[in-house]
């Protein structure tokens, strides 16, 4: 059965060099996934994307045009992703975040999370330094700080986030281990109630195992998780 989580609540960070215009600060977004609607009221921009939804069933050339555009942006941020050659300086990583594009964010910092380092916080903030009291104070100076203190406090966020969701997915297979396990599945989801720790990391994951046993053509067992997973609903906290 699969065991990984995906970054589902990253930190996209609209600092990039490519997208950024001069002095405008950056926007931190985080897009949630909430099968069965557990988690509550839905949130602006809802319904519009149920409406647009709704058209694109409607009317399929629509339909085969948005799923053409969406395939041909992701085989352009493939070859992009590709492409990038990762750098072996501090300085370097410095200049290759600022010039990753927000949507690949998430897996730059999955995958140089090791390189993000007291060392490289230490380079970031001994840099700024040096620029702020700067006897020169021109517009690229001050732009030049602008992008590493944006960059600082994202990258900050973004590997916070990161280390966290870590450690949840490092508990979250432990439990659903101890689910899956259980001769008594209520009493069990029971005690991880009473230990706060049935939640939506563990819910996600159980929905991996599920979409893998199916994807195996094991049905029975998708079957038996899926039974699992109902139970679980009725005392889930997020």
């Amino acid at each position: 059965m699969a065991s990984s989580l995906r970054f589902s609540c990253a930190v996209p960070i609209s600092i990039s060099r490519w997208t950024k215009p001069r002095n405008q600060p950056a926007t931190i977004r985080c897009i949630g996934w909430d099968p069965e609607g557990v988690l509550g009221a839905p949130k602006p921009g809802h319904i519009a994307r149920l409406e647009f939804k709704r058209k694109l069933d409607k009317d399929s050339e629509a339909k085969e045009a948005f799923e053409r555009q969406v395939q041909e942006e992701k085989d352009r941020m493939r070859k992009l992703r590709e492409s990038r050659v990762i750098p072996d300086t501090i300085e370097e990583l410095v200049e290759y975040f600022l010039d990753t594009e927000a949507q690949e964010m998430e897996f730059e910092i999955s995958r140089l999370r090791p390189r993000l380092n007291d060392d490289f916080f230490s380079h970031l903030k001994l840099e700024l330094g040096k620029l702020k009291f700067s006897v020169s104070n021109t517009q690229d100076v001050e732009d030049r700080v602008l992008e590493l203190e944006t960059l600082q406090k994202a990258l900050e966020e973004a590997t916070e986030a990161y280390d966290k969701m870590q450690a949840e997915l490092i508990t979250a297979r432990q439990n659903l281990m101890r689910v899956l396990q259980s001769t008594d599945i209520k009493a069990t989801l029971l005690d991880l109630v009473g230990e706060n720790a049935l939640n939506r990391s563990l819910l996600t994951l159980l929905d991996q195992n599920i979409a893998s046993a199916y994807q195996g053509n094991q049905k029975e067992v998708a079957e038996y998780m899926e039974k699992i997973r109902g139970a679980m609903l009725k005392y889930i906290t997020v």
